[in-house]
């Protein structure tokens, strides 16, 4: 009885056109992901002669090949679908499904299987895989000075830090250095409604990284006022040890630091990032929302390719081909912009990531609606 419910869901053409699909995929991004690697090597070989071969292959390419993969599927989704169906209507076999009574929408159904299959995989790897993967890499592109980024990393010192570290209590501090763990110009204003109760400055504060308590400060040259009563009190003194429920950690934003968060860590971040009133999360909300729109985009692709390549052309697949990689390239250049404009506070993160898909929704429709019935 289960066989039968079986071959009734997925008959042996859904199977072959999964494994021909998936074959196509796999085969086309392993070949993409080798030639990466044998650029990449080619252009960082001074720099990676200075590493044994392991390191080379399992701290490095090891960690990038998934990382790879994720950066190119969505082109070769299009690719493999477009190739492949191109292919079946090549050889009549299209013809024959339709004169069989199969309509193009059960047609599409072993392909958006394997579109969900592709999708799945992309975002776990994007949300688990690939961040553990990347603390290693990226460590490893530091040790040996692989960076091909000419900013200067942010977790060399920040400037002009403003949060919110418990409810009405906000910090300030004008310049933190890394070196020393060391704030310049601090000052901790507490608040009950709207009114100021407290203000403490301090010519600087340094974290105690060798403290096993957590949000321990040491500030020194502090000038406290209390003006929770009737009458303003002062107090100073040269050095205090203190309890502030913020850490270096909160405010520092790494190089390719958002690149190695699971996607739940991604989510937790940007949600405490924003109650504490930090703007540098910009990159951080830009790759969670990009993870599940890229996953989403296998889909759009999928329907795009089927519908552009399931005729039978004189050609053969070149026009479905030149199509397809236009819309393929365009898709992926759009999404560059946008994410552009996300970086820069222009536009939010949500929309940068989703608006390609928004645009070439009524596209994948469109050309749904004029394939061949």
């Amino acid at each position: 009885m289960r066989k039968v419910i079986r071959h009734r869901l997925l008959s042996k053409l859904d199977w072959y056109i999964i494994r021909k699909f998936l074959g196509t995929y796999f085969f086309s991004i392993i070949l993409i992901v080798i030639i990466a690697i044998v650029f990449d090597y080619n252009e960082n070989i001074d720099k990676l002669s200075k590493a044994s071969t392991q390191e080379i292959v399992v701290e490095y390419y090891l960690n990038a090949i998934p990382y790879f993969i994720n950066m190119f599927s969505p082109l070769f989704v299009f690719i493999a679908v477009i190739f492949f169906t191109s292919k079946l209507a090549e050889n009549s076999e299209i013809i024959a499904m339709f004169s069989t009574g199969m309509s193009f929408r059960r047609m599409m159904v072993p392909y958006l299987i394997s579109a969900a299959f592709i999708s799945l995989l992309t975002l776990y790897l994007g949300a688990n895989i690939i961040p553990k993967g990347n603390v290693i890499r990226l460590n490893f592109e530091q040790r040996y000075n692989m960076s091909h980024s000419s900013s200067k990393d942010a977790s060399d010192g920040t400037y002009n830090i403003q949060l919110e570290v418990e409810d009405g209590v906000i910090a300030y501090i004008e310049s933190f250095q890394t070196y020393n763990m060391t704030g310049y110009r601090f000052a901790l204003d507490k608040f009950e409604g709207k009114k100021l109760v407290s203000h403490m400055t301090a010519r600087n504060i340094s974290y105690d990284t060798l403290s096993t308590e957590k949000y321990h400060w040491k500030v020194r040259n502090f000038m406290i006022r209390d003006l929770s009563g009737t009458v303003e009190t002062i107090s100073q003194g040269s050095e205090m040890d203190t309890i502030i429920r913020f850490e270096p950690g909160d405010f520092l934003v790494r190089k390719g630091q958002h690149e190695t968060m699971s996607s739940k860590e991604l989510r937790d971040y940007i949600s405490k990032q924003k109650q504490r009133g930090m703007a540098n999360i910009q990159e951080f909300d830009v790759e969670y929302n990009k993870r599940y729109a890229m996953s989403f985009a296998s889909f759009i692709l999928t329907i795009i390719g089927v519908s552009l390549s399931s005729r039978k052309r004189k050609g053969g697949m070149g026009l479905s081909l030149s199509i397809g990689l236009g819309l393929s390239f365009g898709y992926i250049l759009f999404q560059q912009v946008t994410q552009t404009f996300a970086i820069t506070g222009s536009m939010s993160a949500f929309w940068a990531e989703w608006l390609p898909n928004v645009i070439y929704i009524p596209i994948a429709v469109f050309l749904y609606i004029k394939a061949p019935k």
